[in-house]
C-alpha cells in the first residue's frame, strides 16, 4: 500500500497509557504542552511518501519531483523535502521567500500562477528561481521586460489547458477548457511565435498542464500526456523547436474517510510512464524530462489536528452537537468544499463508539461544521479530538476569522516533538493595525 492510501499517519498507535500517539509522542501530552488547536506532522509519514514517489518513478530516465508548496509551506517542511531531493512548485512571493530562507536550491524552484505581479516576478528573478510556468500573454510580456531589465534570459514552460475534466470538486478542476488557468491549445502558436520572434529574454523549455486535485482516476493522466507530447511534436515540426521538458502537474488523491479509494503513487507512475513511452514512440520525439508536482499526497496523511472539546447541545429529537476550540478558520475545507474527515478521541481511542454526533467549530457561522456525522465514544468537556488527514490545505488556508489566532504546528519523530510554527499571540493579531492621528485627537 502506498502512503497516500493510508487514513492515518504511519506511526499512529495506542500507547501504554491508553492514549493515541504519533511519532512516539502522546497526543494528550502534546495538547497539554502546546495547547489546542494544534497541527501535528509525522516525519515518518512524510519521508515514506517521498520514498514512494522516488521508487514509483525510478524507471523513467529523468524525473524532477516538485512539491506543490500551496498544500503546506513552512521553512521546516521545505528543509525536510529538499533533503529528500524534491524541488518546489511555488505560487507567490511568500512561498518563494519561504523556500529561499530555508536554504533551498532556487534552481530547483518553479514559479506557477495565473496573475504573477511585477514585484513577485522581480523577486523570483533576483533569487534565481529556475523555471517560470507562464500562464497567459500578459505574463509573457512583463516577464520578458523584467528579465531584460535584469540582463537575464529565463527558462519557461507554457502552461496549457488540455481540455480534460476530472471528477473532483469543480473548484479544484484546472484542466478543463473553461478554466482561468493556462493557454488554450488554439493560442499556443501565437505564444510560441512571440517568444521566438520578439521575447529574446525568454527560453521556452517545454509544456506544462495540470488537470486538478484529489484525483482518483488514472486514465486522465494518459490523456493529458498524449496531448502534451503531440503538441511538442507539432511545434517541432512547424517551428523546429526541440522542447525537452514536460510537466504533468500533480493532483493524486488521498484517503480522507474509509470509503475513499485513491490510486497509489505506483498506480499513477505506471500510467504516466507507459503513456509517455507510447506517446514518445508514436510521435517520434526524444524522451523529455518529466516534472511531477505532488502536494496534497505528500503532506495530507502526515498531518492531524488536535482540538479540545467544549460545549455540547442536544437538539430535541435531533442532532447532538459537540463544539471544539477551532473550526473553519483552521480548516476551511468542510465549509468551502463539503470535505469529509474522520477522527478519534485521543484519550479514549479504545472506548465503544456509542454515539453519533456532529462536531461543530467555535466560529460565528452556522456553516462552521467540521464533521457532520461521526460515531464516537461518550464525550465530555476536555476530551482531545484528533482529526486525521489535515496536513494539506488546513494551515495553508487558515485565517484570523473572528480575530482568532492561528494554531501552532509541531513536527514529531522518534518520541520527540519540535515546534515548527509558533502559535499566534493577541499582539500578532493587532500588529498591523493602525489608528489615524485624527482619531487619536478625538480622545478626551
Amino acid at each position: 500500500m502506498s502512503t497516500n492510501q493510508s487514513l492515518k499517519p504511519l506511526s499512529v498507535k495506542v500507547n501504554e497509557q491508553g492514549n493515541l500517539e504519533i511519532g512516539g509522542c502522546d497526543l494528550v501530552d502534546l495538547a497539554n504542552n502546546y495547547n489546542t488547536p494544534l497541527y501535528v506532522l509525522d516525519e515518518l509519514t512524510i519521508r515514506s511518501i517521498c520514498k514512494d514517489y522516488k521508487d514509483a518513478f525510478e524507471n523513467y530516465p529523468k524525473v524532477n519531483m516538485m512539491y506543490a508548496s500551496k498544500a503546506l509551506c513552512c521553512m521546516a517542511l521545505a528543509k525536510l523535502l529538499a533533503g529528500e531531493g524534491f524541488g518546489f512548485d511555488v505560487v507567490s512571493a511568500g512561498e518563494i521567500y519561504t523556500v529561499y530562507k530555508a536554504g533551498v536550491d532556487m534552481s530547483k524552484v518553479l514559479f506557477n500562477g495565473n496573475n504573477k505581479s511585477f514585484e513577485e516576478i522581480n523577486l523570483a528573478i533576483e533569487l534565481g528561481v529556475g523555471r517560470f510556468s507562464v500562464d497567459n500573454f500578459f505574463e509573457l510580456t512583463i516577464l520578458n521586460e523584467i528579465a531584460a531589465a535584469h540582463h537575464k534570459q529565463v527558462d519557461i514552460l507554457l502552461r496549457i489547458t488540455p481540455g480534460i475534466e476530472c471528477h473532483t470538486h469543480e473548484y479544484i478542476q484546472t484542466g478543463h477548457l473553461d478554466s482561468k488557468f493556462g493557454f488554450d491549445l488554439t493560442q499556443v502558436d501565437e505564444a510560441v511565435e512571440l517568444i521566438v520572434e520578439q521575447y529574446k529574454n525568454l527560453k521556452l523549455r517545454g509544456l506544462h498542464a495540470h488537470i486538478g486535485s484529489q484525483i482518483f482516476e488514472t486514465n486522465i493522466y494518459a490523456d493529458e500526456i498524449e496531448i502534451l507530447i503531440k503538441e511538442i511534436s507539432r511545434l517541432d515540426e512547424k517551428y523546429g523547436i526541440k522542447l525537452d521538458e514536460i510537466n504533468v502537474g500533480g493532483g493524486l488523491g488521498v484517503k480522507y474517510v474509509e470509503s475513499d479509494l485513491p490510486p497509489s503513487t505506483f498506480d499513477i507512475a505506471e500510467k504516466i510512464i507507459n503513456a509517455l513511452n507510447q506517446s514518445i514512440q508514436k510521435y517520434k520525439i526524444d524522451p523529455p524530462i518529466l516534472y511531477i508536482e505532488p502536494g496534497r499526497s505528500i503532506i495530507s496523511t502526515a498531518g492531524v489536528t488536535l482540538y479540545t472539546l467544549g460545549s455540547s447541545k442536544q437538539v430535541p429529537r435531533g442532532k447532538k452537537y459537540f463544539a471544539v476550540d477551532g473550526g473553519m478558520a483552521d480548516n476551511a475545507r468542510p465549509s468551502m468544499y463539503g470535505a469529509e474527515y474522520c477522527a478519534q478521541v485521543a484519550n479514549k481511542p479504545n472506548n465503544d463508539l456509542a454515539h453519533t454526533v456532529t462536531i461543530a467549530g467555535r466560529f460565528c457561522e452556522s456553516g462552521d461544521i467540521l464533521i457532520k456525522s461521526i460515531n464516537l465514544p461518550e464525550l465530555e468537556e476536555g476530551d482531545i479530538l484528533c482529526v486525521y488527514n489535515t496536513g494539506a490545505y488546513n494551515y495553508s488556508m487558515a485565517s484570523n476569522y473572528n480575530r482568532v489566532q492561528k494554531p501552532a504546528m509541531v513536527l514529531v519523530a522518534d518520541s520527540e516533538s519540535e515546534l515548527i510554527i509558533k502559535r499566534e499571540s493577541l499582539d500578532d493579531i493587532v500588529a498591523h493595525d493602525l489608528i489615524p492621528d485624527r482619531l487619536m485627537k478625538n480622545d478626551k
